[in-house]
């Protein structure tokens, strides 16, 4: 980010949406793998000929398939779930610098959304209970525009909206925008529509 900043601009601060998200993978990855294990362990034994004795001999040459499915079930719930979510919460990274914010989701689909601080008019956060006790938040900028922007499950909500007003204070007179603007044909001199902007990169970006 600090290679894409303009002239004059400084960045603030740079953070990742709450990892409450990461609660229910985390504790998969710590209990998929202990079942998994004790499942096989369990197999090797013979517990499958325990439980349907008339089997009990042809369950011997189950047993590596069965360890097998045991392992490719850890695997999967491990690689098709927890994987993704930790790299989504690791590739959103939200970028407040003196003059705009920055979201940035996905990694090999990746999607910028851009919104100028001289073009918020005013900001506002909602929370649902959970993120309350966590002291996160969706932080809404209303720039004009019926949709707005959410930024969400920012930590620390309050003291992030915060940090957007004191670089709005900060701003010169008339407001800052850089190279790479959008320019309004019926904007007039020294006049900045509210305006967002929203890039994406490596196809349609999916979260």
């Amino acid at each position: 980010m600090r290679k894409e900043l303009l002239p004059g601009e400084q960045v603030i601060v740079v953070t990742r949406p709450q990892p409450r998200t990461l609660i229910f993978p985390a504790l998969l990855f710590i209990l998929v793998p202990a079942l998994a294990a004790y499942a096989s362990a369990w197999i090797v034994k013979g517990g499958p000929g325990t439980l349907v004795p008339v089997v009990r001999e042809s369950a011997r040459q189950w047993t590596p398939w069965l360890v097998g499915a045991c392992i490719g079930l850890a695997a999967w719930v491990l690689l098709g779930y927890c994987l993704p979510r930790v790299l989504s919460w690791q590739a959103t990274k939200y970028t407040l610098t003196s003059q705009r914010l920055v979201a940035r989701y996905g990694m090999l689909r990746r999607r910028d959304q851009q919104v100028w601080l001289a073009a918020v008019r005013n900001v506002e956060i909602h929370q649902s209970l959970l993120q309350r006790i966590l002291r996160s938040g969706n932080i809404s900028l209303d720039t004009g525009y019926p949709a707005g922007t959410v930024v969400p499950d920012v930590p620390e909500a309050a003291t992030f909206r915060s940090f957007i007003f004191d670089a709005i204070k900060e701003l010169p007179q008339g407001g800052v925008l850089g190279a790479g603007e959008l320019p309004y044909d019926n904007a007039g001199p020294g006049q900045i529509e509210p305006w967002t902007l929203e890039t994406r990169e490596g196809g349609r970006d999916e979260r």
